[in-house]
């Protein structure tokens, strides 16, 4: 006699706040895990970048030579680098062993809202509210930029980048997608500037989320639109959104202090956390496991599944 195979679990949310850690940086604008998710940057107002290890609550080091604060940044493939953009206008580019400054690249018009490696590490992606994305040689000692995408109307408010494609949200209220293998361009038009854009970890649809308080699932090929996430407060400020590490769930920042989870099929809403009082600036997804990390004024808070048993510090 066969036995019925068990039922595969239902994906488990990070709902348990694990660790709060006061930054020290001013208002945390950003907060970012590394490649692997094992450490993680906050980039403060007070114009220094910090890499810590959430789970322990460590500080690692930090980086000053910003000249104003910074907004965000992303850690290279290989763990070796950092690139950071901010209200200086500036792209710097850090040596992480040494926490010193390798390169700053300067030429935007504007504050730089986001930043990006591409996947080799050679080349940082920026893009500001001057309305353009500049991409930087990070071998070469040029200081203009190899490329300039300016297409867009408005501000860029989020790049991400794959392989081949750069994704980018503008207020213009217009996501494009720059197919690089392919020299083209793609626009799906949203109509409420954009607040953040990610791929789905499956590299077949794209987030969107924008000030009418909306978060949109589109195909990415397409533009179809697949799913409306509906819920939070986002009317004013620019917040983060992402897909969980399996792509079975939406996640968004809210200006009324939580986070939300949404079923990615079902569109229904599956979870709410209550993070604090204030606008829950940014948000974090673990690459591989159900970790969340949230940025809240000065602070920044793990999040981790209800069976987690956090291992203890001896270990």
């Amino acid at each position: 006699m066969a036995f019925p195979e068990p039922k595969p679990r239902g994906p488990e949310l990070p709902q348990k706040r694990l660790k709060t850690l006061e930054c020290g940086q001013g208002a945390v604008r950003a907060v970012r895990f590394n490649v692997d998710g094992n450490y993680c940057l906050t980039c403060g107002s007070d114009k220094t970048l910090k890499l810590w290890n959430p789970l322990r609550g460590t500080l690692l080091r930090t980086y000053s030579g910003h000249g104003y604060e910074v907004l965000d940044a992303a850690g290279s493939f290989d763990n070796s680098s950092l690139c950071s953009g901010g209200g200086d206008k500036a792209v710097v580019l850090w040596d992480v062993a040494s926490g010193q400054v390798v390169r700053k690249f300067r030429g935007h018009a504007g504050k730089v809202n986001t930043v990006q490696f591409n996947e080799e590490a050679t080349v940082i992606l920026s893009g500001s509210i001057d309305s353009s994305i500049r991409c930087w040689d990070c071998r070469s000692r040029r200081h203009d930029p190899v490329q300039k995408l300016e297409e867009a109307r408005d501000g860029i408010s989020s790049v991400k980048v794959s392989d081949h494609e750069v994704l980018a949200g503008s207020v213009d209220g217009r996501v494009r997608r720059y197919d690089l293998r392919m020299g083209q361009l793609f626009s799906d038009y949203v109509g409420s500037p954009i607040t953040c854009t990610c791929f789905s970890r499956d590299g077949q649809c794209t987030l969107v989320s924008s000030l009418d308080s909306k978060l949109r699932l589109l195909d990415k090929d397409t533009g179809e639109l697949l799913g409306e996430y509906t819920g939070h407060k986002n009317q004013e400020y620019k917040l983060d959104c992402c897909l969980s590490e399996r792509d079975t769930h939406i996640v968004s920042c809210s200006e009324d202090g939580k986070v939300f989870f949404w079923d990615l099929v079902e569109g229904v809403l599956a979870l709410t956390l209550q993070v604090g009082p204030g606008v829950v600036q940014s948000l974090a997804y673990h690459p591989t496991e159900p970790c969340l990390l949230t940025a809240m004024g000065g602070s920044i808070h793990c999040w981790r599944e209800e069976a987690y048993k956090a291992e203890s510090d001896t270990g």
